[in-house]
């Protein structure tokens, strides 16, 4: 199909209102008469969920069969890009297969609060790791003739009144932050489309947010493709259509064509503002389109069965470890406690749910390896109501056993889409329950399910903890794998885990407002503040344990060009062989602006032999080293030092050194009755202009190398205070005028 001027000419107006109108729940409008077909789009994320049955029902229990895959936040926590694209290229093949143009996902928002219901859908804190996996999987879906729609954008970080509540911030926080990912994915991967957020940002509803959707996405980051609405956003049809909005999902029927129409006839919406979102659709259902009469295909829906196992073994983080308690040996006498390992949860709720192909379970897995393992219940997962009898029957398991695995974690009715959590506390009767069978035996391993984080105050009881998240139809074999020591774990935490939910940076301010989400800790979200205050945490961001051990030695560092090229050796120290990641954070010491201690800029995956060391490399390119200037505006990297720092997690860096830049042109801001007396007495130039000017004998008493409290306070003081320390205000223009001449 040629998209051109001529095409969109031939279309009436009510034909072009159909067009950025959904026809339905899940199909675009279909042109009959110049042979333009609908395109369905279906819900994927980890696993694709094609509706079937009525195109208008929406009904998460009635789609197709297909492979459940790990959620993103387990699948975030493997570090692997390579893993990631895999993901996407078995989800492109499985939405191939059936007949679908775009797959709603990935969804990329921050986890600036463990609260947030949705945050299982999400990847990380960190916008860095985010873009960098979200990218991957963009690639891989759609190096198989499948879109995506990369979700939600932007600053869409809670659920409860998501329809309506804006996200409040600086400019900084917002570009540093919560735009930074779904930048890196437009530029690096190059998505179909993206979907707007119900909330507004700073006031205004993102589908009518000309700034978001044209200013930045189209004008500053130059994206070509297709912007549409989440179900259900659009406030203002005609408005959002203005903005840069082109496709409102699930269209309204004839009421949607209808107020296009009126608008455009009423002069309140252009026609070319009409024609640019048809443009947009038309090269959508031109590029992404399945041919209808292609003949069907098939893909192997076990072979991707035994990718989402390799996926999450490779994703699990393992948090604790005491005395070598995991691996499981052949010989230990095993019991298995907790209604999640015979149902577990393994997939989020809401619009990310999957019919999923074939579930096998921990308590099938381990029986199945293990047939003298011994289970019992030890709570119920439909209240958090503390059952005594259950419990009892775990302790007389637990009594007779080696060791103990203990599943635990947040039913589905406690975290989904469209509401928000109040705690990040396990359920009451599975924490009595870990207090139980913890004092009856010492060998207690907890195998966590869970979407977010959570709040351990029990760790000190218990051998080991593995986080497996949500970890998708295979999380019994995966679960096994890994604790059988079949699989070393490599997963590291993709977001801090607190201590207290008191603890986190947006505790005073999460849902604390019906219509404004104030994100009053700016900067300051997930690893970053904890660094800045030097806050305890449960375990930090980019924590992660393995049945081995690892060194870095011999760290190098260059600045060649426009990047820093970095290398530091690693050795497996260990009996086994695993995979580290190693992680490059950079620290500004120059710029003088609110900044964290440090941020991520890279990370490499490297896997190593018993004993086998391996030089890792890496590059830091200029946005590493930059911060958004907001007076400028754009991005900005100032001349000076920068700590760059390697190590296994945030908070265990293991070697670091300083680079020095030297980036951008040399030079002098103008002076004025502003600028600061301290500040100029660090140019060289001044001094002589002191001089010219004849107003030595009183600067060179508060020089800057004096230490005299009244000459450090002189230092601060604008050159306009120059008339309190005796300068005539004539002196003062004379040498404005002298420094100003030097520029």
């Amino acid at each position: 199909m040629k998209i051109d001027r001529q095409l969109i000419d031939q279309l009436t107006l009510t034909e072009k209102a159909a067009l950025v109108s959904g026809k339905n729940s899940w199909y675009t409008a279909a042109i009959d008469r110049l042979g333009l077909a609908a395109m369905m789009v279906a819900d994927g994320p980890s696993g694709l969920r094609k509706q079937l049955g009525s195109p208008d029902q929406t009904s998460i229990n009635d789609s197709v069969e297909a492979v459940c895959f790990p959620a993103s936040a387990l699948t975030a926590c493997s570090f692997d890009r390579e893993l990631l694209n895999q993901l996407g290229q078995h989800l492109g093949d499985a939405a191939r297969a059936e007949k679908l143009g775009i797959v709603l996902g990935p969804g990329v928002n921050l986890k600036r609060s463990p609260l947030a219901g949705r945050n299982f859908e999400y990847f990380s804190e960190d916008p860095y790791l985010v873009g960098e996996l979200a990218s991957a999987y963009v690639q891989g879906v759609q190096s198989k003739g499948v879109g995506v729609s990369v979700k939600h954008f932007a600053a869409n970080n809670r659920e409860n009144r998501r329809f309506t509540s804006s996200s409040n911030m600086d400019e900084r926080t917002l570009r540093e932050l919560y735009l930074t990912a779904f930048e890196k994915i437009v530029k690096q991967a190059h998505p179909a489309t993206l979907m707007c957020s119900y909330n507004a940002i700073n006031g205004t509803l993102n589908s009518q947010n000309h700034r978001l959707l044209t200013d930045i996405l189209r004008d500053e980051w130059d994206y070509q493709g297709l912007v549409m609405s989440d179900w259900g956003a659009v406030a203002d049809h005609p408005a959002a259509i203005k903005a840069g909005l082109d496709l409102e999902m699930p269209g309204k029927g004839a009421a949607s064509v209808a107020e296009v129409v009126a608008a455009v006839k009423q002069h309140e919406l252009s026609e070319n503002d009409l024609d640019k979102a048809v443009g947009r659709v038309l090269k959508m259902l031109a590029n992404w389109a399945p041919d209808p009469t292609s003949p069907s295909i098939s893909y192997d829906m076990d072979e991707q069965h035994e990718f989402a196992r390799k996926l999450a073994a490779a994703s699990f983080v393992l948090l604790k470890n005491d005395n070598d308690g995991l691996p499981i040996n052949d010989g230990d006498k095993l019991a298995v406690i907790g209604e999640l390992a015979e149902h577990p949860r393994y997939q989020g709720s809401g619009s990310s749910h999957v019919n999923a192909h074939r579930l096998v379970t921990p308590l099938e897995a381990i029986q199945k390896a293990k047939p003298d393992a011994t289970f019992a219940t030890g709570y119920k997962l439909a209240d958090d109501q503390v059952d005594a009898t259950a419990i009892s029957a775990a302790v007389t398991a637990a009594r007779a056993a080696d060791k103990v695995v203990i599943f635990a974690g947040y039913p589905e009715q406690v975290e989904s889409e469209g509401f928000d959590k109040t705690s990040i506390d396990l359920p009451a009767n599975q924490v009595q329950l870990i207090h139980a069978v913890s004092q009856v035996n010492a060998h207690v391993i907890v195998v966590l399910q869970n979407g977010s984080a959570v709040r351990l105050p029990w760790i000190s009881q218990v051998a080991g903890v593995l986080e497996t998240y949500l970890a998708g139809e295979a999380v019994g074999e995966a679960t096994w794998d890994v604790l059988s020591g079949k699989v070393n774990p490599a997963g590291k935490l993709a977001e801090t885990f607190p201590l207290r939910l008191e603890d986190t940076p947006s505790y005073l301010t999460f849902n604390a407002n019906l219509d404004d989400e104030n994100y009053r800790e700016g900067l300051f979200m997930g690893y970053r503040y904890y660094d800045k205050k030097k806050q305890a945490v449960q375990f930090p961001f980019g924590f992660g344990l393995s049945y081995t051990t690892f060194e870095y030695h011999d760290l190098q560092l260059k600045v060649v060009g426009d990047r820093v090229i970095g290398s530091v050796q690693v050795k497996n120290s260990g009996s086994r062989t695993g995979a580290e990641v190693v992680q490059i954070y950079v620290g500004n010491r120059t710029s003088q602006i609110e900044k964290p201690e440090k941020a991520l800029a890279n990370f490499v995956k490297v896997t190593l032999r018993p004993q086998e060391a391996r030089t890792v490399n890496f590059e830091l390119n200029q946005r590493a080293f930059s911060w958004y200037n907001p007076k400028t505006p754009g991005w900005q990297v100032d001349n000076g030092q920068y700590d760059v720092l390697v190590g296994s997690s945030s908070a265990d860096i293991r070697l670091s050194g300083t680079v020095e830049l030297d980036w951008q042109p040399a030079k002098r801001l103008p002076v004025d009755q502003r600028t600061y007396i301290g500040d100029l007495l660090k140019r060289p130039e001044f001094l002589a202009a002191v001089k010219q000017a004849g107003l030595a004998p009183i600067f060179d008493k508060i020089s800057i190398d004096k230490t005299d409290p009244t000459a450090k306070m002189f230092q601060n003081m604008p050159l306009r205070a120059a008339i309190t320390m005796g300068v005539p205000p004539a002196k003062i223009e004379q040498l404005i005028k002298v420094m100003n001449q030097a520029l």
